[in-house]
């Protein structure tokens, strides 16, 4: 006989649906039914309306003790469910209008291959990246683009092949890695470290290689960032930001108009690259297929940005000949050509459809 109680049984019965289907979201508003987030797109679940009792129950039951302190007094906390046979899922949990809302996030069980992801053709790049000695990796795109997933299958490459030690701080932990060749710290805020502050003042003396960080939050985490770039360590970080310039030119806001100069030269010296994302609905088969921008910092790029000439960037990402770098919509050009999306579906999430239309037309314009 199930020992679970009645809101905690409706809402495992939820996500057992969602992970049977591939869904990648939960979303439940109280006295609506449950929602989920399909290949991009937002479906109603048919089934009773979860209530505010239900909501606010299943909160209260499965929120971590040392969260919930944090829970009660602010209305809004993150942290991770695991149900047995079904998965495990970051859960967002806020009030809105009063009454509680949840959002859950299914992490998947097994870290991911750069093959698994669709990133065949980007594979050739990341793992030059992830090769890099030190210095700054960020990957950026929107939420529910897929940058944890593309940062974990970076991270389970080192772990298969060199012999390094990770420290990851997280809030909460989405992938769990097995030690191969690589011994991996896994640090969860709330639970292994009280804070994120704390967590990053630590982390230069628990002696990494590498370092994730799980998102470049504020100047004092990028500047802590900096700092282990300097000092010899990788740091892999994530970004919310659309497009390669759209992520600099974040990055430069952390700092005032009178230190421009000083954080050209800081992050000239530390960037390794960019990998920024988007997922986009798949021409066949349903799902979505990944499309990558990517900028790697070599010594032209360096230069670009030490003297300030960011508007240059974008004509390298447009005109490199090889792998290592290249734009949206060469990417976009490539999955047209390929059959994986549409051309409508290109058009929509090209940051400059014009030069996409005449690119897949036979018009380029000379870099």
């Amino acid at each position: 006989m199930s020992t679970l109680t009645p809101h905690t049984e409706i809402i495992n019965d939820l996500l057992k649906l969602a992970v049977d289907s591939g869904v990648s979201d939960v979303i439940i508003k109280a006295n609506k039914p449950g929602y989920v987030r399909l290949a991009g797109r937002l479906k109603p679940v048919e089934m009773d309306p979860i209530t505010s009792p239900e909501a606010q129950a299943f909160v209260d039951e499965h929120v971590p003790e040392v969260f919930r302190q944090k829970w009660e007094a602010s209305g809004q906390i993150d942290f991770a469910y695991a149900v047995e046979s079904i998965g495990r899922f970051r859960v967002n949990a806020f009030h809105q209008r009063g009454l509680v809302s949840i959002v859950m996030r299914h992490i998947k069980s097994t870290v991911p291959t750069f093959a698994q992801l669709g990133l065949d053709f980007a594979s050739e790049a990341l793992v030059r990246l992830v090769q890099a000695k030190d210095g700054i990796l960020l990957v950026c795109g929107a939420t529910g683009s897929g940058k944890s997933s593309t940062m974990a299958a970076m991270l389970n490459w080192v772990n298969q092949n060199m012999d390094k030690h990770i420290v990851t701080i997280e809030d909460p932990i989405e992938y769990t890695f097995q030690d191969e060749k690589s011994l991996f710290q896994q640090r969860e805020i709330g639970l292994d470290v009280s804070s994120f502050d704390e967590a990053i003042k630590a982390v230069l003396r628990q002696n990494p290689d590498v370092i994730l960080i799980g998102e470049m939050r504020d100047r004092e985490t990028f500047e802590t960032a900096i700092s282990a770039a300097e000092t010899g360590h990788l740091v892999f970080s994530t970004m919310h930001a659309a497009t390669v310039a759209q992520s600099l030119t974040r990055l430069f806001e952390f700092f005032p108009p009178e230190e421009q100069i000083q954080a050209r030269r800081a992050i000239a010296g530390s960037l390794r690259g960019f990998i920024c994302q988007k997922l986009i609905p798949a021409l066949e088969g349903g799902g979505r297929v990944v499309t990558n921008e990517i900028l790697t910092a070599d010594a032209v790029v360096k230069n670009l940005i030490l003297e300030g000439q960011f508007e240059k960037i974008q004509g390298i990402l447009e005109g490199s000949g090889d792998s290592n770098s290249y734009s949206f919509n060469k990417d976009l050009y490539r999955l047209i050509k390929a059959g994986k999306i549409s051309k409508a579906d290109g058009l929509r999430f090209s940051p400059n459809p014009q030069a996409l239309d005449m690119n897949l037309k036979g018009i380029f314009m000379k870099t």
